[in-house]
Formats: C-alpha cells, structure tokens, sequence
C-alpha cells in the first residue's frame, strides 16, 4: 500500500505531531500556572493601594486601548488618588476618570492665571495660598455664604414687619387725595 519513503514521512509527521501536541500541552499547562500566578500578584499589588493593570489602561467597548487623550495629568495617578479618597466598595466609570482629570487640569489653569496677576517674576508661597484660598476654604466659604442669607432674610422679615406697623398704627381715615383737610 505504502512504499518505504511514503511510511517514513507518516511515521516523522506523527513524531511532530506527538511532539508538537505535547508541547502544545506543556505551554498551555504554563500559561495557566502564569495566568494564576499573574492574578494572584495583581490581587496583592490591589490590596497594597497600588494600581492594578486594569486600572492603568483602560479599554473602550471594543476592547481597544483608550488613549489619555492629551490629558493634563497622569490617568494612572489620578485613579489612584481617587480610589485612596473613596470607599473601597466604590467602583469608577471611565468618564469619571477622564472627566476629574480634566478638572484638575482646569483648576491648575485657574490658579496660574491668578499667579500671572502679581507683576513679579517669582512665585512665592504667600501667592500660591492667596491663589488657592476659594479651592481649599470652599467649605468655610459656603458657611458664610449661608450665614449671610440667614441674617439678609432675618432683615427682610423686620422690614415686613415694620412696613404692616406703619400701615396700621398711621392708617387715616380712607381719605381722597384730592380732598383738602382745612
């Protein structure tokens, strides 16, 4: 049926085959164990507080890498940051992360607009605290600001108050203007 030649390249292409399947067997046995391993370190550097792979590339629907889409900062510092200030049950959309970071960059232009106000060449301190006061006393700020409603509607309420005294202890007789009194 088959001449020597013929059985000789069957008998080496299953010696491949053999070889190549175990192989096959013995790399995918290792992946596996890689895979295992990789998990359990990424589950490890996550409970440490630091980012895990997920989180310092992001993905789109398609699977496709995100770009950082000339963000101002780094993506992967700012979840970070995020995730140290949030409840460890929170979890983050991708336009959170964007969007906050865009923020940051809006807040940084804000404060160096306000530090190019001084006419001076360098940047002291006393500036920089001048420049970010309404960002870290916004809490204070919002106090007094209710405070100040409180006391302005306090002062509406006496205005209406003495406006009805003097409508009813100065009220005259129903008299016409035209009318003369002597």
């Amino acid at each position: 049926m088959f001449d020597n030649d013929e059985k000789e390249y069957i008998e080496s292409n299953e010696d491949i085959t053999e070889n190549s399947t175990e192989e096959m067997n013995d790399e995918l046995t290792k992946d596996i164990t890689d895979s295992s391993n990789e998990e359990e370190l990424s589950e490890e550097t996550v409970e440490e507080g630091e980012i895990s792979e997920e989180d310092s590339e992001e993905f789109d629907e398609d699977g496709q890498p995100i770009e950082d889409e000339g963000l101002p900062f780094a993506k992967a510092e700012v979840v970070r940051l995020m995730k140290k200030n949030l409840d460890k049950d929170k979890m983050i959309r991708e336009r959170v992360k964007v969007e906050m970071n865009k923020f940051l960059g809006e807040v940084l232009e804000r404060v160096c607009e306000q530090l190019n106000d001084y006419p001076y060449t360098t940047i002291e301190y006393e500036m920089l605290k001048e420049s970010i006061y309404p960002y870290t006393n916004i809490k204070r700020i919002n106090e007094e600001k209710f405070r100040i409603l409180k006391h302005l509607e306090a002062i509406k309420a006496d205005c209406d108050a003495l406006t009805m005294d003097v409508k009813k202890s100065l009220k005259l007789k129903d008299v016409d203007d035209t009318d003369e009194i002597f």
